[in-house]
């Protein structure tokens, strides 16, 4: 029974025997889970009587005796967290003094039970309640007027924290739209089917009611409609959605408003005109003593301003009725056409609407006895902050548990989840490693004079300051996922790196030795050259005494050259032209594996500066 999730049951292709009243019938399991719940509370129960369920969506209402009295036990069929909406209202409106059944508190203190993944909640059982005359005007101000202190004393209300916020302040646009485009629907409907009788009386009056919703969307727009909304949620408080002449029954001290698991957020005169629309429906007319007498006693309860007065009787102007009777040929068009019933709905409403118009310019005229507001300078003096969570009290304590499926879910799909928790930190580790790669990476590249980027940072060990190298290559060996192949060209770099570094000692000798200003007195008899296979016979030996007053040193030899030999042999000319050619080669071959680098131009320039000094010593050889 722990996880057995309460679902609708008003299955007609269910097997087994039917209930013959489905709302006198919950299922046996249901049954068992409401004994379950019962114990959650510090109460004896000895009765207990079904009063009504909803099969079709999954809720029910017993009476229960106790020991402490009769107390409601009832199932809310919506999900955990919209019913915690409208707990935690009636707890609210319950504190400020409405006349709505206290709650409960089971023995851990929360004012609801979770069980079969729906909530369950207990309240006082209010006897006597007698529902308000419908014969004369004076029981409908008497449900007005509950209705206006109901709305006042939700003013403020913020749900607890974990609850889904319910709400349909900023809805009204698109509810009106929607009525437009279904009534435009019902003519396209119509038309498929005109062979049935009512298509024709359908499409005799479809036109009326489809400009008149568009004409109501205008007005919607053109009045101060998104000025009061601009008020907040909580500034209008809640609406019933659902009152009448049921929901709203006399008992002590005044009227009580029952069934509060669907309120929600909105301009709370929706609920008058909802009760105004479905009586004048009823009587087949539109009474302007009925209406002008509804709005004054909800009035005197909750007052209205003038804005939400004019705001009332454009939601009166549009088609409601006609568009609650005949959306259900929607569902099935042939059956809902095919009923005798829908020709005498359709013109029982067109024959309401000749007086509709009259009446609500009747009491257009009533707009100056309602103080105007000015909801578009409050709105803009109003401050926007953060609602406080405290208007529920024992706000601790309202906390869901777990979905019901949860509970249900095989092992295997539990090991699974254990398995990803298990892996994520080998992949964090990944990251960092990753991280610390990509720091040192760049930091080589600002070593050897490449330009790092600007995103980098000095720390490579936070994974969340990791480096952003603009490395083309990089990004698309990253992508490819061939970071291995990166980081073998990145050791191969740093290896031709390492034999640049050794060779340039060599090169900057030759460079300065071939700058090192020419002596007028060498010898070359100190030094035997060097016997090697290629002849040098027929070049001529160095000359020592060869004139310095030609040429002038660029530039002053360094401190370094005066330490070196003060003459050079053939064997020096040979390995300088060894050197120059190795570090041409070298260049040559940096130059096809990767783009030239600062080390590439440095040795670009040593060897343009070699050869060069060549030249110039071959040239000043040969001369002489």
């Amino acid at each position: 029974m722990d996880q057995y999730v309460i679902k609708p049951w008003d299955n007609p292709e269910a097997t087994g025997p039917k209930p013959v009243d489905w709302d006198l019938h919950v299922p046996p399991e249901i049954d068992e889970l409401a004994v379950k719940v019962m114990t959650h509370y510090d109460m004896s129960v000895s009765d207990r009587r079904l009063i009504t369920s909803k099969p079709d969506k999954g809720g029910a209402i017993w009476r229960i005796q106790t020991n402490k009295g009769p107390r409601s036990l009832k199932l809310l069929h919506r999900a955990p967290a919209r019913s915690m909406f409208s707990v935690g209202a009636q707890a609210y409106i319950h504190q400020q003094g409405g006349r709505v059944p206290a709650l409960i508190p089971a023995k851990d203190g929360k004012l609801f039970v979770e069980s079969g993944g729906k909530l369950w909640i207990v309240t006082d059982w209010v006897e006597p309640l007698t529902p308000a005359t419908k014969i004369d005007l004076a029981g409908a101000q008497q449900l007005c007027y509950g209705l206006g202190e109901f709305h006042r004393y939700s003013k403020g209300y913020v749900p607890p924290q974990g609850a889904k916020n319910a709400s349909r302040l900023h809805k009204w646009p698109n509810y009106y739209k929607k009525v437009a485009k279904k009534i435009g629907w019902l003519r396209e409907v119509a038309k498929v089917y005109n062979d049935i009788p009512a298509s024709k009386s359908i499409l005799s009056v479809v036109d009326l009611f489809e400009r008149q919703a568009w004409d109501a969307l205008q007005k919607l727009n053109e009045s101060p409609y998104r000025h009061m909304v601009a008020m907040g949620e909580p500034y209008w408080g809640l609406v019933h959605q659902d009152y009448g002449w049921s929901n709203g029954q006399m008992g002590p001290g005044g009227l009580w408003v029952i069934d509060l698991d669907g309120v929600a957020y909105d301009l709370p005169f929706r609920d008058l005109r909802k009760l105004i629309t479905s009586t004048m429906d009823d009587m087949g007319v539109w009474d302007t003593t009925w209406m002008r007498g509804m709005i004054e006693a909800y009035h005197e309860a909750n007052p209205l301003s003038a804005e939400s007065f004019d705001v009332l009787l454009i939601d009166m102007a549009l088609p409601n009725e006609f568009y609650k009777h005949l959306k259900e040929v929607f569902f099935d068009p042939v059956t809902f056409l095919s009923t005798g019933g829908v020709e005498a709905i359709q013109q029982r409403i067109v024959a309401a609407d000749q007086s509709k118009w009259q009446a609500l310019a009747e009491l257009a005229k009533d707009k100056s006895k309602y103080k105007a507001e000015h909801y578009e300078q409050l709105a803009a003096l109003r401050q926007p902050r953060r609602p406080v969570r405290e208007s529920v009290p024992d706000a601790d304590k309202w906390v869901l548990q777990q979905p019901a499926q949860a509970d249900a879910q095989p092992e295997s799909a539990k090991k699974g989840k254990r398995r990803t928790a298990e892996q994520r930190e080998p992949v964090a580790q990944e990251k960092r490693r990753t991280a610390e790669e990509s720091a040192a990476v760049t930091k080589e590249k600002e070593r050897v004079g490449a330009s790092p980027s600007e995103t980098e940072v000095k720390d490579p060990a936070d994974v969340s300051k990791a480096p952003v190298v603009r490395d083309k290559a990089r990004v698309k060996l990253k992508a490819a996922g061939a970071k291995g192949v990166y980081r073998k060209r990145v050791r191969k770099a740093k290896r031709e790196e390492s034999r640049l570094q050794k060779r340039r000692p060599s090169v900057k000798t030759a460079t300065s030795v071939s700058r090192r200003k020419p002596e007028t007195s060498r010898s070359t008899t100190k030094r035997k050259p060097v016997q090697t296979s290629r002849s040098t016979t027929k070049r001529k030996p160095v000359q020592t005494s060869r004139p310095t007053t030609k040429r002038k040193p660029t530039q002053p030899a360094p401190p370094a050259a005066k330490r070196r030999p003060k003459q050079k042999s053939k064997t020096d000319v040979i390995k300088l032209k060894q050197l120059i050619k190795r570090a041409a080669s070298t260049v040559q071959r940096k130059r096809k594996v990767q783009k030239p680098s600062a080390l590439t131009r440095r040795a670009d320039k040593d060897k343009k500066q070699a050869v060069k000094n060549r030249k110039r010593l071959f040239g000043q050889t040969a001369a002489t």
